[in-house]
């Protein structure tokens, strides 16, 4: 049994079982990043990163795999998916937050506050918090920038790839794979920052120098992270092509 292009149809198969765990590691990753998001913040030497930053990087060296082997529609379609499943889970936090919680309810989701707690949408919370508003408050502000940030950098990602591809003529992978990181990881970072801790510069309630110190430390980290996975990009693009037998990108 052959595919229509007298592809055989074990060799599609593989194909597309790689092409599905690069989407899973990327839609893992985006996840991780809009679930526990700002939730907190860990010092790496001199950057103050929210957790939900550490996997991202992940999600631009599967798109510049599925890029290289696969072509600029996958890739595409990939990014698109990842939207849909932001909004999903958007949604689904959102209905968990306007349902009205249940009478009786087990002690752990009743959280006692020695202190005032302002959050990030601007509320504060006294005396005591259920789990999943505060997790809510931490989540749903920072999905909404992380959605704006993933539509402008995703899809810029893919297009600066196939943009340095052309001018490279195919050469030079870490033409590609490092000046189309570097840009749209800028815009990505930038946007969050902006979107997510705006209201707070607007207000007072954090400095410019705290918001030029949150942008640097994203953009700085996710930088070294474009840097380090150089050899891995080149790696796994030797490895796959000869595994999944491309000798050109398909599906375009």
């Amino acid at each position: 049994m052959v595919h229509k292009d007298d592809t055989p149809a074990w060799l599609v198969e593989r194909r597309e079982r790689v092409f599905l765990v690069l989407a899973g590691v990327f839609i893992c990753s985006m996840t991780m990043l809009n679930i526990i998001g700002i939730t907190r913040f860990v010092q790496l030497g001199p950057m103050s990163l929210a957790v939900g930053v550490l996997p991202y990087p992940i999600t631009f060296l599967c798109t510049d795999l599925i890029c290289e082997l696969y072509g600029q529609r996958r890739a595409n379609f990939m990014v698109t998916v990842g939207l849909f499943l932001n909004l999903f889970i958007f949604a689904v936090m959102s209905l968990g937050n306007v349902l009205p919680a249940a009478e009786s309810v087990p002690p752990w989701q009743a959280l006692m506050l020695a202190n005032e707690v302002g959050l990030p949408d601007g509320s504060v919370l006294k005396d005591s918090a259920e789990l999943f508003t505060l997790l809510y408050a931490c989540t749903s502000g920072a999905m909404f920038a992380s959605m704006m940030a993933y539509i402008a950098a995703q899809y810029c990602d893919v297009k600066l790839f196939h943009f340095w591809k052309r001018v490279t003529k195919g050469k030079y992978l870490w033409v590609r794979n490092n000046f189309s990181t570097m840009v749209s990881q800028l815009v990505d970072s930038f946007t969050v920052i902006a979107v997510t801790f705006g209201a707070a510069f607007l207000s007072g309630d954090l400095t410019l120098k705290a918001m030029f110190i949150l942008l640097a430390s994203n953009y700085f980290f996710k930088v070294v992270c474009a840097l380090a996975d150089t050899p891995f990009f080149y790696y796994f693009t030797f490895k796959l092509r000869h595994y999944l037998q491309f000798d050109e990108p398909t599906y375009d």
